[in-house]
């Protein structure tokens, strides 16, 4: 018996030894360049996973008493302590915001689900009138020419608190264009389209007038993964029956995919970290649909330099995409060191588009 038992908690060991050293890759894969080595990017997908049977493994050494033992694992979640706690932070909201505190809300729209209307009313549209942000980012921005659906006069009368506003076509391709909105209480100064290739996605960069302040906010909807219906289909079936050749076809079918589109975000994300460090203001919020989750390189890029306003102040993984079971948070508001931020929050209170809105607070940091 004890010879079995000897076997088993060996057999136990290397299997963890694997799962740390696999979640330490994955927690650093970042920092491999999708050009060169496009699928070793893709690595920080499985991360969540990764990091559960870590901590499942030191739960299992410490409840049966393997002290020694359950040092490797809580070696491996201190060695990547910085993207545990990125991409699962614990923070207590307040109720006390400092005064003069803004609210900017970021949000992929999804072509207001269709521009269609219920009794005269789109409820996409009546959760933006009813936030109380002072700047909305919208990504996948559309208005129709029909009466009968979402109008963009429509739009403009319901989010008449916003006086100013702007919406710019994204992308070269030709046909229906894919458009991105800024909608401010606050004066836009300038606005122009940060350069770099896309067939249909993109990044605009403002100048807001806050107060005394000016703020660089650059708004963003990177490329995306480009998965089809039948190719999230695939993924649905392989979580429903995974068996072994379906999940290996499967996965060579999604993983590179998943590395293509890797490889043309990591430009974009350079253009960003860019733009962020020739900003002439030091007041930057970077925010949208960033296609890419907390650890990867396209974030680590667009967040050099800056604050994720959700590790700062959110709580839970934050799950911003809600469909084709993808439980990934690919939207981001990344502020820079000056500005302080409250109760970032993914709300799930409407789903309507495939995203959920992101949210937080911020402040000006006194000198």
């Amino acid at each position: 018996m004890k010879i079995i038992r000897n076997a088993i908690l060996l057999a136990a060991w290397l299997i963890n030894a694997t799962c740390t050293l696999v979640f330490l890759i994955s927690a650093y894969s970042p920092y491999f360049q999708p050009t060169e080595h496009p699928l070793r990017s893709c690595l920080g997908l499985p991360f969540p996973v990764f990091l559960l049977a870590n901590v499942c493994f030191l739960l299992f050494w410490l409840i049966i008493r393997r002290y020694r033992t359950a040092l490797l694992p809580l070696a491996g979640l201190l060695l990547a302590y910085p993207q545990v706690q990125t991409y699962l932070p614990v923070n207590f909201h307040t109720d006390r915001l400092p005064e003069g505190s803004l609210k900017i809300l970021s949000y992929n729209v999804m072509g207001f689900d269709g521009c269609y209307k219920k009794n005269g009313k789109n409820p996409i549209i009546t959760y933006l009138q009813e936030s109380g942000a002072d700047i909305l980012c919208l990504q996948e921005y559309a208005a129709s020419g029909s009466r009968r659906r979402l109008t963009q006069r429509d739009i403009d009368q319901a989010l008449k608190a916003y006086p100013y506003h702007r919406i710019d076509k994204l992308g070269d391709a030709r046909g229906t264009p894919n458009r991105m909105a800024i909608y401010s209480k606050h004066p836009i100064l300038s606005a122009r389209r940060l350069k770099y290739p896309s067939s249909y996605n993109g990044s605009m960069v403002y100048e807001l007038k806050i107060g005394k302040d000016t703020l660089t906010l650059i708004n963003n909807h990177l490329e995306s993964n480009k998965l089809t219906k039948a190719d999230k289909a695939v993924y649905e079936d392989m979580l429903a029956e995974p068996e072994r050749e379906k999940v290996k076809s499967g996965a060579r079918l999604l993983l590179n995919k998943l590395a293509e589109a890797s490889a043309i975000r990591a430009p974009q994300a350079d253009a960003i970290a860019r733009a962020v460090e020739q900003s002439r203001h030091p007041s930057v919020i970077v925010c949208g649909d960033f296609n890419d989750t907390p650890v990867s390189y396209t974030y680590r890029m667009a967040r050099r330099g800056l604050n994720d306003a959700f590790a700062q102040s959110g709580r839970g993984f934050g799950t911003s995409y809600n469909q084709n079971k993808f439980y990934f948070r690919i939207d981001h508001i990344l502020t820079s060191k000056n500005l302080q931020t409250y109760n970032c929050t993914v709300d799930k209170s409407i789903k309507v588009s495939d995203h959920y809105p992101i949210w937080c607070h911020f402040s000006f940091r006194k000198e």
